[in-house]
């Protein structure tokens, strides 16, 4: 059989990242991910016929996001009892991750259901439990960066920073099998350079084969230091006018990052303090984890918070865990800050906030993430006047602000700068993790820099790994 690569999700799409890697004597999935956010894309959140649980040697994690773990518990289903691989900050998040997947499927089964029944149709199961996730994450090993761990017979795996979220890796892989050795490297996602908090990915300097993600690979985002700017001036300027600051926020990275801006707008007194909510459990509960992983913090952070806690800037922040909690901010004057889920407004307490003030035009809406065609965060960026909230016709008198510089994806430069590392060794390169947009143009602009002709895979594709490549040929 020799080497083998297939593709079972994030080919010709950004989610679902799944690759399957066997030998003669091993087979070990790195990812194994939901998809998400095109048409029928539930169709695809199962375990591909082609993926033999039973002969899985082990599992390797790059990150926790839903779209690199999601479908993980569906093993558990297939009794794979084998390891799971992960860096030591990943492990917590994936379980706070799942366990809200979980609970989100089985509360859309429930509301499905009470309709199939009065239909007279046959009721469905949810994709997986709360139980089995339980079970999925008593088989999590935690692994150090950098040093190498034999994951299967023949197979070595390493993780490296890659910038993109707490625990966040990139993984190079030494795979040896009947006399062949090729050294394969995932990028996982990859975060972009500077971004606060998190050291920059790390990448490697030898190669045979790159899988690489390609979401912004037509494109850079906008300077981070210019959207913090623009942060500031905003928040300052919101204080002045005593508004009400409502933040849709994604529960992990990106509720850390604007906590962490805030701290140092206090510290610098940019602004005057003023109050901070957070409110989202699994906000609440992911910014536990961050703080309680403070060592994989970066150097600029590290030093701040020698001289002082950056929570000790955090005074005015206050959780908000319980639904009578939340409530109780409606009557609460401004200025005041509310960071709540979901980051597109397609649910959570985000929804009930919009509701009792985005008619009032002193209310701020700071949209920091992206938006989905068809949310309701998506309208607001693009200027409705009225709204439906749970119903009701809402009227859109707040200022709507749009801020598209906090992105955890690495821009096109940056996606270059990393394979660039690489590029001597002339590897076999595969784009994923993009759609057309992206890494089209991406594998032209690889072509004409690197001589190196980048492979486009799609669902499915096997990709044999028996012939030397590369100009890098030492043993790994």
């Amino acid at each position: 059989m020799g080497i083998k690569l297939t593709f079972h999700g994030a080919a010709g799409t950004v989610t679902g990242s799944a690759y399957l890697i066997q030998t003669s004597r091993a087979a070990v999935l790195i990812d194994f991910g939901l998809f998400q956010g095109f048409n029928n894309h539930e169709d695809h959140n199962h375990i591909p016929a082609t993926l033999d649980v039973a002969k899985l040697d082990a599992v390797l994690v790059t990150h926790a996001h839903l779209d690199h773990t999601g479908r993980l518990p569906l093993l558990v289903r297939r009794d794979f009892r084998r390891p799971i691989y992960a860096t030591e900050a990943t492990i917590p998040l994936t379980d706070l991750i799942l366990r809200d997947s979980a609970h989100l499927q089985a509360m859309d089964t429930e509301r499905a259901n009470r309709k199939r029944q009065r239909a007279g149709e046959p009721l469905q199961a949810p994709l997986y439990t709360a139980a089995e996730v339980a079970a999925l994450m008593r088989q999590f090993q935690a692994v150090p960066y950098g040093k190498p761990v034999e994951v299967a017979p023949g197979i070595l795996a390493r993780w490296v920073e890659a910038g993109h979220m707490l625990g966040s890796a990139s993984l190079q892989l030494c795979v040896q099998d009947q006399g062949i050795t090729q050294r394969i490297v995932f990028s996982g996602d990859l975060g972009p350079k500077g971004a606060p908090i998190l050291h920059d990915a790390v990448g490697f300097d030898k190669a045979d084969i790159v899988v690489m993600e390609s979401t912004y690979g037509d494109r850079d985002n906008k300077p981070l230091p210019e959207t913090v700017r623009e942060f500031e001036a905003l928040v300052k300027n919101a204080v002045a006018q005593r508004s009400k600051i409502l933040v849709p926020v994604f529960a992990v990275g990106r509720t850390q990052l604007l906590l962490y801006l805030l701290a140092l707008m206090f510290r610098r007194r940019v602004v005057p303090k003023f109050p901070i909510y957070l409110d989202s459990p699994m906000a609440v509960e992911a910014t536990k984890i961050y703080w309680e992983h403070l060592d994989l913090f970066d150097a600029e952070f590290q030093a701040l918070n020698a001289r002082r806690p950056v929570l000790a800037d955090l005074d005015t922040l206050k959780a908000t865990p319980t639904a009578q909690d939340s409530m109780a901010l409606n009557p609460l004057p401004g200025p005041l800050m509310i960071l709540a889920g979901a980051g597109m407004c397609t649910g959570g307490r985000i929804l009930h906030h919009l509701k009792q003030n985005l008619w009032r035009d002193n209310t701020r809406v700071l949209i920091v993430g992206y938006q989905g065609e068809g949310s309701l965060g998506r309208r607001l960026v693009e200027g409705a006047e009225q709204v439906s909230i749970f119903g009701e016709k809402i009227a859109v008198r707040a200022t709507i602000h749009t801020l598209n510089g906090f992105s955890a994806h690495a821009g096109q430069t940056e996606l270059l700068r990393w394979f660039g590392q690489m590029a001597h060794c002339r590897p076999r390169l595969f784009l994923t993790h993009g759609e057309a947009r992206g890494r089209e143009p991406l594998a032209r602009l690889i072509q004409q820099r690197h001589g190196v002709i980048a492979e486009l895979p799609e669902l499915g594709t096997v990709a044999h790994l028996n012939q030397p490549v590369g100009q890098c040929r030492e043993s790994c």
